[in-house]
């Protein structure tokens, strides 16, 4: 029983709910605007990051030394500052879907267009605009 419990604690969740998606504009393959019309907190960003409920470092590795068994399905997050700006780093966290159809990486924040979502799931994103530019503070910081 105890097992479950600890199980249930470490699981991701869903945003906390929020009135509405905050809107954004998409211009090329970017966001150039913050979700909040503020920038993120770096330092909560990397947290975020290496959190494995978030799911980030399931896929990425990155500058992370203190984390073991970090991904390499997708791209070493080291050096995204210099391969992507700020708004190409928010496009791909909210929905990478937009610029490769086949992406395995999920859509943060998003709530439409998906078939199976579990109902705790339902309507919220994995992630909320603060969460997102908390990220995109994070990841514009790795130049090397």
């Amino acid at each position: 029983m105890a097992l479950v419990a600890i199980a249930w604690l470490a699981a991701p969740r869903p945003a906390e709910a929020e009135e509405s998606l905050h809107s954004y504009a998409i211009v090329g393959d970017a966001i150039p605007e913050p979700l909040t019309g503020a920038n993120g907190d770096a330092a909560h960003g990397r947290a975020l990051v290496v959190e494995r409920a978030s799911t980030c470092i399931l896929c990425h590795g990155g500058p992370f030394p203190e984390q073991k068994f970090q991904g390499d399905l997708a791209p070493n997050l080291s050096g995204s500052g210099n391969r992507w700006s700020e708004g190409q780093l928010r496009l791909r966290l909210v929905d990478a879907s937009r610029l490769n159809a086949a992406t395995i990486m999920p859509s943060y924040y998003r709530v439409d267009g998906f078939d199976r979502v579990g109902n705790a799931w339902r309507g919220k994103p994995i992630l909320s605009a603060e969460q997102i530019e908390d990220i995109v503070a994070y990841l514009v910081t790795l130049r090397d």
